[in-house]
């Protein structure tokens, strides 16, 4: 029975013992594959070395792990996860076998049920087993990821090992200045250590101690993620948070190659001062020696030396008469007022470089710009001096001992461009930022470009016809040009003689033409004396501001037949019927085919019955509504009504 005297155990057997020692004394490896669970028949079991196999085992699985313990090393930790799914029995003594399936070691546990999920409890339960070894370095400690689940220790396990390896390591508290003894509570570049701070240790005497350590209040020990050879690599490289020399410095190890720690001497270097940081004393307002004037070799350039060459322009000097430049007017505006003419010498001299520029300005009277004796002046297609006007500018550059002309407005004097009829009118529907021509404003600006009569046919229309006024003197028809082929805005403007009354616009397909933003059938026909401006709007084409816009414009709208009306711009409405009076009474009542929009103003009648009436009769009309009247017949003679076969034709006007 299971009590507080109770001891739990677990032993190599004698074939495990033995499998171990013939490993150690042949150098050989020993594979540990499995491990088994059983209840032991419901006893309490005692390890036996002599077992061959447990007592009642219900379950053997591949191991989940297999490590040395990190505190013991002569230790083997043994690992298997049961899996929520699997149980329903007493785990009461633990095996494990090697690869040959052999049981090598045994062991007892508390008792322990593991629950299934359909007895309404179940539980992922971890079983290990630790054995005491006399030597680990034989036993391959290697599993079958492929078979086996991973508890969370495990991976967060893996996972730290993993981070451990990045060359990006936690930050230390503070670095070292100098050689330290790696033991106790110490102070350290101005800060105080507290037991569990990150220390960079990198000044030792012996320079195979340097690293991460933490400090103890006894002996240091190196920082779980710098401890192995696989987490100190080359080019591993930590911040350092505090210190009166060495705060917010960033240190990396420069030693190449493998790593041995506690071997290999390990350097670190600062990168943060080390590399010229951007607050270096050595880039805060530097300042150097400005290189000579026209100096074109690998020095550096100051900021004078770069205004000097033009750049910026170095100056502005003022001249109020006739004067000679020099090599201190290069790169600068040289600026003549003067109340007459004025002459300005360009400089001269064997040490002006090739690229030299001089910028004059004419701000009052006239300057003639010369050469130097030994010197010239030209601009393109001239040789000679350069004439300047008020507000005129001329930019010159050096070509040996030749000054050329090639900028500022008096240069456009010089230009082909301005020197005769040579402007090139740009592409049709052009808009870019090309100089226009009056050939090009002219067929671009409102104005059509042109007139064309066409005398009937079948004619199809093209881009070239954009912007043109057509007049159709017979009847034919006309096929537009594909709207969505040309730009948006393009025009044409069509019109026909009073004669032609057939006068037919056609489309391609897929076109259509819209009037009054309404869209007609194709072919349109004109009316006779009419015209029709057509805009492209990318997609179809539109008539605009034409007379074949009233025709279907709701302010000349008209109802044709019997009854009908008529609607004026002002907004004047006319509206005409017939109505047939009422035998019995003589009366009847109307209503208008279309309202009134808003009052109806008069109504008059005219008697249009029987040939002879019984009775001279006059047709009346009662007070006329928006949407109608009442009509009846009166007797000439006594004012009453009369009862007439026939009816009567009014007229009403209203808005």
């Amino acid at each position: 029975m299971i009590d507080q005297t109770s001891q739990f155990f677990a032993i190599l057997t004698n074939v495990g013992a033995a499998k171990l020692a013939n490993a150690n004394a042949l150098g050989v490896p020993w594979k540990l594959t499995e491990m088994g669970l059983g209840d032991a028949n419901g006893t309490d079991p005692i390890p036996s070395a002599a077992q061959t196999s447990l007592i009642n085992e219900w379950r053997r699985r591949p191991l989940n792990q297999l490590f040395i313990d990190p505190v013991n090393p002569a230790v083997i930790v043994a690992e298997q996860v049961i899996p929520a799914d699997e149980g329903g029995r007493w785990i009461r003594e633990i095996a494990l076998y090697d690869a040959d399936g052999d049981l090598v070691a045994v062991a007892n546990c508390p008792p322990s049920f593991k629950p299934i999920m359909s007895q309404g409890s179940g539980r992922t339960q971890v079983v290990r087993m630790n054995i005491i070894v006399s030597s680990t370095g034989n036993i391959t400690l290697k599993i079958d990821p492929s078979v086996v689940l991973a508890t969370r220790d495990f991976v967060e396990r893996r996972i730290q090992e993993e981070l451990y390896k990045l060359d990006n390591k936690q930050s230390v508290r503070v670095a070292t200045t100098a050689n330290i003894a790696l033991t106790g509570l110490q102070t350290i570049d101005g800060v105080s250590l507290l037991a569990g701070d990150r220390v960079l240790v990198k000044n030792q005497a012996t320079s195979k101690d340097n690293g991460i350590y933490i400090v103890g209040v006894a002996a240091w020990q190196r920082a779980p993620d710098a401890d192995s050879n696989a987490e100190v690599t080359s080019a591993m490289i930590l911040s350092v948070e505090q210190g009166a020399t060495l705060a917010d410095t960033r240190w990396q190890l420069v030693t190449d190659g493998a790593i041995v720690l506690g071997t290999t001497s390990l350097t670190f270097q600062n990168i943060t001062q080390g590399f010229a940081t951007i607050n270096s004393p050595a880039l805060v307002n530097p300042t150097a020696n400005t290189p000579p004037q026209f100096d074109n070799t690998k020095a550096l350039a100051t900021s004078e030396f770069v205004k000097r060459m033009g750049l910026e322009y170095g100056d502005y000097t003022n001249y109020a008469a006739t004067a000679t430049l020099t090599a201190a007017d290069i790169g600068k505006v040289a600026a003549f007022a003067g109340a007459g003419a004025m002459t300005a010498t360009l400089p001269t001299g064997p040490l002006i470089p090739r690229g030299a520029v001089v910028k004059i300005l004419c701000g009052m009277g006239t300057v003639t710009v010369t050469a130097a004796a030994g010197d010239s002046v030209d601009a393109v297609n001239y040789v000679g001096n350069i004439n300047m006007a008020q507000g005129d500018t001329a930019e010159f550059i050096r070509i040996g001992s030749l000054w050329r002309l090639i900028g500022g407005s008096v240069s456009l004097k010089y230009s082909a461009l301005m020197s005769g009829s040579n402007w090139v009118t740009q592409p049709q529907f052009d808009n870019t930022r090309s100089i226009a021509t009056t050939e090009f404003v002219q067929r671009e600006k409102g104005s059509f470009a042109s007139s064309a009569g066409i005398s009937g046919g079948n004619v199809a229309l093209t881009a070239a016809h954009v912007g043109t006024r057509i007049e159709m003197s017979a009847n034919g028809t006309l096929t537009l040009p594909k709207s969505s082929t040309l730009p948006k805005g393009s025009s044409i403007l069509i019109t026909t003689s009073s004669a032609v009354d057939a006068a037919k616009l056609a489309l391609l397909a897929g076109d259509t033409l819209a009037i009054n933003n309404v869209s007609v059938p194709s072919p349109y026909t004109m009316s006779m004396g009419s015209d029709i401006l057509l805009v492209s709007d990318g997609e179809k084409w539109r008539a605009h501001a034409s007379l074949e816009c009233l025709r279907s414009s709701p302010l000349f709208a008209a109802l044709f037949g019997a009854n009908g009306h008529q609607v004026l711009p002002s907004g004047w409405i006319f509206k005409i019927g017939h109505a047939s009076t009422d035998t019995a009474s003589g009366t009847v009542p109307v209503t208008f085919p279309v309202a009134f929009p808003t009052a109806c103003m008069y109504v008059g009648a005219m008697y249009a019955g029987a040939s002879a009436a019984p009775n001279p009769s006059l047709c009346q009309c009662s007070q006329p509504t928006r949407t109608g009247f009442t009509g009846f017949m009166t007797s000439v003679t006594s004012n009453s009504s009369a009862v007439t076969v026939g009816g009567y034709n009014w007229l009403a006007i209203g808005y």
